[in-house]
């Protein structure tokens, strides 16, 4: 990153944000199990002399700094960034010094790289706290698929620390490192499981006539459910549809009883959710009555659609131009099928949620969730540099000119 003299110099802090980072990476902990972390996280606020809740959401923390302005207690002032903590049930491949020490744990999404770059705003704006505002730094646990964001929310986040909206970055090994990317209306997709179980009559294996096999009425229904987004869908909308499991029989001459399909359907919009969903419970019925089988559909809500309130996209969007440079700012970078719990705080409070680059100059970096990622440290000084310069930049707009 390029220094710029009108922001505050990240870069004798980058030691010791690149440290807390990787000992964090070699110690990962799952979703509601981050005590270590939560503990090396409040030592580094308590070191910065900020005030903390423990125990939102579990193990989350919520650290507050007032800058020194003679307004910074009003409402419209008061501002959260979130960054999440927790890791996920995965094996790293990586040999680096820095690589997991526990065994089907690991930093796979980025998480550590997200926590650092938050103390690191932490301690720029600690150190040169000449705004007019209130900042909240959330440290979310529980994200890989435990739903932190509603718990801190049901343990009273919004109502225990007032603010006027909510922020939060995701690195992206699609962006290029140095650049950064937002967009307004939807940016993650909402992410539901369901389960389809298909009834039929089991028997000999030498003797299918005197069965309902359900295997070919599971593969036929599988089948049927990849036409639902082809044919069904408007081609400008988007969904993904993504059977990720079969389950059926014990042995290879007993034609089972039961067969079971479970899958995800991610969409970007409401509407398209409430449709594909209509359509797997259609196909998956009327496929089934059709071999004489029966099937139960199980939809099983999870994630909602990351939605961004259009003027903190802008606003936001704003930033990124001025931290990162007009070139490498994106104001309307696409879309993402993947789901966020951030979702969950974008439905309750006016926020969004953005993305910085995480990979290599030349392409893609290797991707999110797999057992060779490892954030890009390159990225922490702007990060932390794009957390400070929102802040001021949030509490400057409301200044009587």
């Amino acid at each position: 990153m390029t220094k710029n003299p009108s922001f505050p110099d990240i870069s004798p802090y980058l030691g010791r944000l690149i440290a807390f980072r990787r000992d964090m990476h070699a110690n990962p902990e799952l979703c509601y199990e981050e005590h270590r972390t939560a503990d090396q996280i409040a030592a580094y606020l308590q070191a910065l002399g900020l005030p903390m809740v423990r125990g939102l959401g579990k193990t989350g923390i919520v650290a507050t700094l007032r800058g020194r302005g003679p307004n910074a207690d009003a409402p419209e002032r008061s501002i959260g960034l979130r960054a999440d903590i927790d890791a996920l049930p995965m094996q790293e491949h990586n040999r680096f010094a820095h690589a997991s020490q526990h065994a089907g744990r690991m930093h796979g999404c980025g998480h550590d790289g997200h926590t650092a770059m938050l103390l690191g705003a932490a301690t720029l704006l600690t150190q040169q706290p000449d705004f007019d505002g209130t900042v909240h730094f959330i440290f979310q646990p529980a994200e890989e698929g435990g739903a932190g964001a509603k718990a801190m929310m049901e343990d009273g986040l919004f109502t225990r620390f007032p603010m006027r909206a909510v922020f939060a970055l995701h690195n992206w090994p699609a962006l290029p490192a140095g650049q950064m990317g937002v967009r307004a209306g939807p940016i993650m997709a909402s992410a539901n499981r369901f389960e389809i179980r298909v009834q039929g009559v089991g028997g000999h294996g030498a003797q299918p006539h005197t069965t309902i096999d359900p295997v070919p009425v599971a593969c036929a229904i599988v089948s049927q459910l990849q036409l639902l987004v082809s044919r069904n869908l408007d081609p400008l909308d988007s969904a993904v549809i993504t059977v990720g499991q079969v389950e059926a029989g014990s042995m290879e001459n007993i034609i089972p009883s039961e067969a079971v399909i479970r899958g995800t359907c991610r969409t970007l919009k409401p509407q398209t959710r409430k449709l594909m969903h209509e359509g797997i419970e259609r196909i998956a019925n009327h496929v089934a009555q059709a071999h004489q089988a029966r099937a139960t559909v199980n939809m099983k809500p999870g994630y909602p659609s990351t939605v961004n309130h259009e003027m903190e996209a802008l606003f936001m969007a704003e930033v990124m131009r001025e931290v990162a440079g007009a070139n490498m700012a994106h104001g309307d970078v696409l879309p993402a099928m993947t789901g966020e719990d951030f979702g969950f705080m974008l439905e309750a409070m006016p926020g969004c949620y953005g993305f910085i680059g995480n990979g290599p100059k030349n392409g893609p970096g290797v991707n999110l969730h797999s057992s060779d990622y490892d954030f890009n440290d390159d990225v922490l000084g702007l990060g932390a540099t794009f957390w400070d310069r929102l802040v001021r930049r949030w509490c400057k707009q409301w200044d009587t000119p």
